[in-house]
C-alpha cells in the first residue's frame, strides 16, 4: 500500500504486526530507548516525508511511559514533513478520569487529548472509550471503533444456548452498550444497581431484571481489579443464573484481579487484545482473547483511502 507507514510503539508490538499484515505490509523502523537519566529517545528509522502516518499505542503496562513515547513519536514525525499523522490508541490512556466528581480533582482525559493534538496527531482512532463524551475534548476527529460486533460474533460461536440468555449490566454507566448487544442477539437484559448507604460500607447490589435459569452474560468495557465483576456474577448466581460468562473490550487485570477470577463462579473472561494478554493467559486459564486487529487494520485502510468506516461499527470486516 503505497504511502502509508505503520509505526509502533512498545506497548503492543504484537498487534501492529498483525494489522500491517493485513494491510499488506510491515512495520516500519524505529528506535524507542531511554536514556542513562531514563529520558525516552526515539529514533524514526526511514523517511516519512509526504507520507500517511499510523503510530500504534496503547495506553497500558507502564501508561506514562508508553504516553510519553507516542507523543514524541507523533512530534518526530510531524516536524519530518509527514503529511498526515493518525495516532492509533486501542485502549486510551487516562479513560476513567473523564469528569470532575469531586473537588479540586483533575480532568485527566481531557489533558491527554491536549497534548495529543499539541504534539501534533491530525487524527485518533481509538476503541470502546470508557466515556463516548471524550471525542468532545478533541478539535481534531476522532473514530471511536466498537468491539460489539467482534462480541457477538463469539457469543454466537461459543455460547450454544446464547438465544436463552440474559446480557447484563454490572453499573447503571454500561446500560446503553448492554442494551445495544441484547437488540442485536434478541435476548433478555437485566442492570445491577450498587448502593452505598454510607461511605466505606460494603456496596449492595440489586438485580434488576430476571436471570433465573439463564446464561448470564456480563458486558462492560473495561476488567481493571475486577472486583465488581465478581460480585455481580455471585449475585447472579444467587438470583438463579445457570452460568455466567463477562466479556470486557480492554483486560487490563491489575492488582489481584487474576486470583480474584480464579477463585469466582465465572466460566470464562473474554477479553480484546487491545492490551497484550499473553503473560495473564498463563497465570488465568479462564481468560479468552478476541482478535480485533481486523477492525483497526480497515479502519487504518478506510481511513488512508478516504473511505467511510459507518460499516465498522456495526460489523466484522472479512
Amino acid at each position: 500500500m503505497p504511502n502509508i507507514k505503520i509505526f509502533a510503539g512498545n506497548s503492543h508490538p504484537e498487534l501492529a504486526q498483525r494489522i500491517a499484515q493485513r494491510l499488506g505490509t510491515e512495520p516500519s523502523k524505529v528506535v524507542l530507548k531511554k536514556f542513562a537519566n531514563q529520558e525516552t529517545c526515539v529514533e524514526i528509522g526511514e523517511s516519512v516525508r509526504g507520507e500517511d502516518v499510523y503510530i500504534l499505542q496503547s495506553g497500558c503496562g507502564e501508561v506514562n511511559d508508553h504516553l510519553m513515547e507516542l507523543l514524541i513519536m507523533i512530534h518526530a514525525c510531524k516536524i519530518a514533513s509527514a503529511e498526515r499523522v493518525t495516532a492509533v490508541i486501542p485502549c486510551y490512556p487516562y479513560a476513567r478520569q473523564d469528569k470532575k466528581d469531586k473537588s479540586r480533582a483533575p480532568i485527566s482525559a481531557k489533558l491527554v487529548a491536549n497534548m495529543l493534538s499539541v504534539a501534533g496527531a491530525d487524527h485518533i482512532i481509538t476503541m470502546d472509550l470508557h466515556a463516548s463524551q471524550i471525542q468532545g475534548f478533541f478539535d481534531i476527529p476522532v473514530d471511536n471503533l466498537y468491539a460489539e460486533p467482534a462480541v457477538l460474533k463469539w457469543i454466537k460461536e461459543n455460547i450454544q444456548n446464547w438465544r436463552d440468555c440474559t446480557i447484563v449490566s454490572p453499573d447503571a454507566g454500561g446500560a446503553k452498550r448492554v442494551v445495544s448487544i441484547a437488540d442485536r442477539l434478541n435476548v433478555n437484559f437485566a442492570l445491577i444497581h450498587k448502593e452505598r448507604a454510607i461511605a466505606n460500607e460494603v456496596e449492595r447490589m440489586t438485580l434488576v431484571g430476571d436471570v433465573t435459569n439463564r446464561t448470564a452474560i456480563i458486558v462492560d468495557d473495561m476488567a481493571d481489579t475486577c472486583g465488581t465483576v465478581v460480585k455481580a456474577a455471585e449475585k447472579l448466581r444467587e438470583a438463579g443464573a445457570k452460568c455466567v460468562y463477562a466479556v470486557m473490550t480492554h483486560g487490563v487485570f491489575s492488582g489481584p484481579a487474576l486470583n480474584r477470577l480464579m477463585e469466582s463462579c465465572i466460566e470464562a473472561i473474554v477479553v480484546s487484545n487491545t492490551i497484550p494478554q499473553h503473560e495473564k493467559i498463563a497465570r488465568c486459564p479462564k481468560i479468552q482473547v478476541i482478535d480485533i486487529s481486523s477492525i483497526l487494520g480497515e479502519a487504518i485502510r478506510r481511513t488512508h483511502n478516504g473511505e467511510s468506516i459507518s460499516y465498522l461499527l456495526k460489523n466484522i470486516p472479512l
